[in-house]
C-alpha cells in the first residue's frame, strides 16, 4: 500500500496479504488502474500471485514485480488519462509476449521492450513466476536523447552492456534511501543515461551518458561485487577489472572520482563486516582471527592496525563493549 518514504513516494502491494478469493478483484481494482493504469487479469487456473514495489521520482517511476501468469492491457479507455510516457521493461520469465502497433514481440529473458503509454498494447506471460522491472520516463525527455524514438516503440531492445548495467542499477534501488534532492537527481540522470544508451542515444548524448550514467553504473556494479566477495583473499584490482571487461586503471579512476581508491574501499568494507560480526551475539564464540580471515584479511597484524585506526579501539574492545551493552539491556 502507499507509504510516505523518507526519500521518495513508494507503493508496495502483495497478494500474499489477501485471501485467495479476493486476489483477482484486488488486482483488477487496485493494481491495474491505480498503479500502472492497466487492465490486469490472471491467466490459467493456478493461484494468483502478484507483488509490486513502485517508486516515483521526478521524471522517473520505477516498478519491480514478481507475479504469476497474467495478461495486462493498456486499453483505449485507459489512454484517455493523457499519459504518453515511455514504458521500458524487462522480464525473467518462462515466456512472455507483448504487442503494440501491429507488432508482436517475444523478448528473451533480460531483453527489453519499449512501449508507448499513448497507444494500446497488451503483455502476457505463461504459467510460472516472472520477475522484472518497468521504468516510466517522460516521452519528450527520452525523445531528446534518442533519435527516431517513435520507431522504437513496440520493439525488442537487445541485451547489451548498457541494458545489463541498467538492470543491475535499478535492481538495488530498493536497498538505498535517497534522502537528498541532489542524490535523487543523480539517480534519475543515471537511469536516463543508461536507458538512452540501451535504446541508441545520439552521439552527443552518448558521450555525456558514458561519462556520467555508465561510469556510475559500472562503479555501482563493482562495489556490489566487492561486497559479495569480501571473503576472497584473491580479490584484487586486476581480478575485478578482468571480470568486468575493463582495465585496472579505469577501475581505479572510477574510485578516484569519489575521492578514494579501490584498496581503501575494499579494506573499509572488510573492516565494517568484521565490526558488525564482532557485535553479533551469535558470533561471540568465534575467534576474532577467524572472523577477520573469513572477511578477507590474511595478515592479522595489518588487520589489527587498520581496525584500531578506523574505530579507535581494538577488536576485543569492540566485542567486550557489545557484550556489556547486551547485558545491561
Amino acid at each position: 500500500m502507499p507509504e510516505a518514504a523518507a526519500d521518495f513516494t513508494a507503493i508496495h502491494f502483495s497478494t500474499s496479504a489477501i485471501q485467495e478469493r479476493d486476489r483477482v478483484a484486488m488486482l483488477r481494482d487496485f493494481v491495474g488502474p491505480m498503479v500502472a493504469r492497466l487492465e490486469v487479469r490472471p491467466v490459467g487456473d493456478g493461484p494468483l500471485h502478484f507483488e509490486i514495489s513502485a517508486r516515483a521520482l521526478p521524471e522517473l517511476a520505477v516498478s519491480t514485480l514478481i507475479f504469476s501468469a497474467v495478461r495486462a492491457e493498456r486499453t483505449r479507455a485507459l489512454i484517455a488519462d493523457g499519459n504518453d510516457n515511455c514504458s521500458f521493461s524487462w522480464l525473467i520469465s518462462p515466456g512472455n509476449t507483448a504487442a503494440q502497433r501491429n507488432r508482436e514481440l517475444k523478448p528473451a529473458d533480460g531483453e527489453g521492450t519499449l512501449l508507448s503509454m499513448a497507444d494500446p498494447f497488451w503483455c502476457a506471460t505463461v504459467p510460472g513466476i516472472a520477475r522484472g522491472a518497468t521504468l516510466s520516463v517522460p516521452r519528450k525527455l527520452l525523445a531528446s536523447m534518442v533519435p527516431r524514438l517513435e520507431d522504437r516503440f513496440g520493439t525488442v531492445i537487445a541485451d547489451c552492456e548498457a541494458l545489463r548495467l541498467l538492470r543491475d542499477y535499478v535492481g538495488v534501488l530498493d536497498q538505498h534511501c535517497l534522502t537528498t534532492p541532489e542524490l535523487r537527481r543523480s539517480v534519475v540522470s543515471h537511469v536516463h543515461d543508461l536507458a538512452a544508451l540501451a535504446l541508441g542515444a545520439t552521439r552527443d548524448v552518448a558521450e555525456i551518458a558514458t561519462s556520467r550514467g555508465l561510469r556510475a553504473a559500472r562503479l555501482h556494479a563493482i562495489k556490489a561485487e566487492i561486497r559479495t566477495c569480501l571473503g576472497e583473499q584473491s580479490l584484487t584490482l586486476s581480478t575485478v577489472a578482468l571480470r568486468h571487461g575493463i582495465t585496472p586503471r579505469y577501475v581505479q579512476a572510477l574510485f578516484e572520482d569519489e575521492g578514494t581508491t579501490f584498496s581503501q574501499f575494499l579494506i573499509g568494507e572488510r573492516l565494517e563486516l568484521v565490526h558488525r560480526l564482532l557485535r553479533d551475539a551469535t558470533q561471540m564464540v568465534r575467534p576474532i582471527g577467524a572472523i577477520a580471515y573469513d572477511a578477507g584479511f590474511g595478515d592479522l597484524s595489518h588487520f589489527n592496525r587498520a581496525f584500531r585506526q578506523r574505530y579507535g579501539a581494538t577488536p576485543s574492545d569492540v566485542r567486550a563493549a557489545a557484550s556489556r551493552q547486551r547485558g545491561a539491556s
